[in-house]
Order: C-alpha cells, then sequence, then structure tokens
C-alpha cells in the first residue's frame, strides 16, 4: 500500500489547472496548422492564422489562451493501492483548483447556486469531479477546462434500439448545425453513446480530450466520426462562424454498453481552445 498526501494532489490539481489554460494540447495547436492550409475561405485562413498566434503568445507568456477559463472539470482515476491522507480526495482537489484560478489569474466564473443564489465563489470552485478506482499505485489527474459558449450547445437524445448509424449522424450534424457561431468554432466534437443519459454526457465530455486526427478503434464508429466531420463542414459556419469550409477539427465517439431498451446519445462540442491538462503522483 502506497500513502499519498492530499496536499500533493492539491499542488498537481493547482499545476494542471494553470497549465490547462496556458498551454493548448499539440494535436489541437496542429489542426489550426492544418485547418490553416485547408480553409479556402481568406477570413477564415487569416482567422486560423490569429489562433495560432494566440495560443502561442498564451504559452510562452503563461497567460490565457482564452478569457472563458472555464468550470474545471477534474477526473481522477486512484489506484486500488493508494491510501490518502491527510484530508479528503474532493477537498484536496478543489483547493487544489482553488489555488490555481486565483494564483494563475484565471477568470472566476462559478457561482454558488444555479437559480437562487448567483453570486460568485470567487475562487471557481467546486470543480466538476468524477473519480474511478484503478489498478496500481499512482493517482492520475486530468484537468479539462470548459467554456459555456460551447457548454450551453450540449444536447441529448434518447434514442430506441432501432436507429440507425444514420441517425446518430443526423442528430450530431443537427446539434453543430443549431450552434452555430456560439461555441466559437472550429470546434471539436464529442460523442457519448450508450450507457444511460448521465453516462452518455460524460462519455461525450471525455471523448473531447481525444487527440485530434485519432479516431476510434472500432471501424464503423471510425467511419461515423469522419463522416461527421465531413458533413459539419459542408455547414459552412467556419471559423468564427464568419463562413467557411472548415467549422470542425475532430469528432470522437465514446461508448459504453447500455440497455436491450435504450441507445442514448449526448453531444458535448468543445470550442477552438479545448483544453486540458494531465499528470500522475
Amino acid at each position: 500500500m502506497r500513502t499519498i498526501e492530499a496536499k500533493e494532489i492539491t499542488a498537481l490539481v493547482r499545476e494542471l489547472c494553470m497549465k490547462a489554460n496556458y498551454v493548448l494540447p499539440e494535436s489541437i495547436r496542429q489542426s489550426y496548422v492544418d485547418g490553416e492550409q485547408n480553409e479556402k475561405s481568406p477570413l477564415g485562413k487569416t482567422i486560423f492564422g490569429k489562433m495560432i498566434e494566440n495560443c502561442d503568445i498564451a504559452c510562452k507568456n503563461s497567460v490565457p489562451i482564452c478569457q472563458d477559463c472555464g468550470m474545471a472539470i477534474v477526473f481522477v482515476e486512484v489506484g486500488q493501492d493508494v491510501h490518502i491522507t491527510g484530508g479528503l480526495l474532493e477537498d484536496a482537489v478543489n483547493e487544489g483548483v482553488r489555488q490555481g484560478y486565483v494564483d494563475g489569474y484565471l477568470r472566476l466564473s462559478v457561482v454558488r447556486d444555479p437559480l437562487l443564489d448567483r453570486s460568485n465563489t470567487n475562487d471557481n470552485t467546486p470543480a466538476i469531479l468524477y473519480t474511478r478506482v484503478v489498478a496500481g499505485d499512482e493517482i492520475h489527474v486530468t484537468v479539462e477546462p470548459k467554456g459555456f459558449g460551447s457548454e450551453n450547445m450540449s444536447a441529448l437524445k434518447m434514442f430506441t434500439p432501432a436507429a440507425k448509424p444514420e441517425d446518430i449522424i443526423d442528430f450530431v450534424v443537427e446539434a453543430c448545425d443549431k450552434a452555430g457561431s456560439n461555441p466559437c468554432p472550429p470546434i471539436v466534437i464529442g460523442v457519448g453513446l450508450g450507457g444511460t443519459a448521465d453516462k452518455a454526457c460524460y462519455l461525450a465530455k471525455r471523448a473531447l480530450m481525444r487527440p485530434v486526427g485519432q479516431f476510434n478503434e472500432n471501424p464503423g464508429y471510425a467511419e461515423m466520426e469522419k463522416k461527421i466531420i465531413e458533413r459539419v463542414n459542408a455547414l459552412g459556419i467556419g471559423p468564427q462562424g464568419l463562413g467557411g469550409t472548415v467549422t470542425a477539427l475532430m469528432c470522437a465517439i465514446d461508448t459504453y454498453p447500455t440497455h436491450i431498451a435504450g441507445l442514448p446519445c449526448a453531444v458535448n462540442i468543445g470550442c477552438h481552445v479545448t483544453r486540458h491538462a494531465e499528470g500522475k503522483i
């Protein structure tokens, strides 16, 4: 049994909150370079150039890539041979988020109640925390800041088992079409299929972290992902919604077994700065 102190988790979460907001995943940045080459609209090409410049300045100067530093979505995988001492895991994660957002001068966007008391918590806590117990004696943490221009464009549909791949594709493309310029395209499209309604939404959000260009291992789902990208790009929404041929950078479908009577499908859209950072203890 390995002992890990809660303060170590806090320190890692603090670091990842800042890193995720300052440093864009390399596959996302490369998709800007590819997008600039593939975009047919002169204005769209210019926008891609500015996106590349922006992410490079953010990385070099340790400043946020986007003014919406998001709500902190934190995924923690705890090895079953780990014993955490000195505090609770959830408290350690929230303290790390508090330190990361305050010390990193990141925008504080969380309100303490969704409806009746929308006063700011002033430290971007609480985080949205997902935990899994896995094999081993390590703790793996991923921080995924989620801005709400894109989060507000989420969609969920409970299909029947009679649904075909084309029905799923149509639903995803329709969700992206309705989203328009709101999620700050070009976008990353996460799709969750299976489980229950909440599980599908979880899958869709996790799918956003798959590297651009890495398609599903199942050829059938990989083909669906490519069709979705093609059809979303054909919508003509373009970079920042100003028209063009590159609207989607990536589509990732994640799946889970489900009930014989259902087929949940969730769509979670990531903006052009679809961010995450991960680390281990």
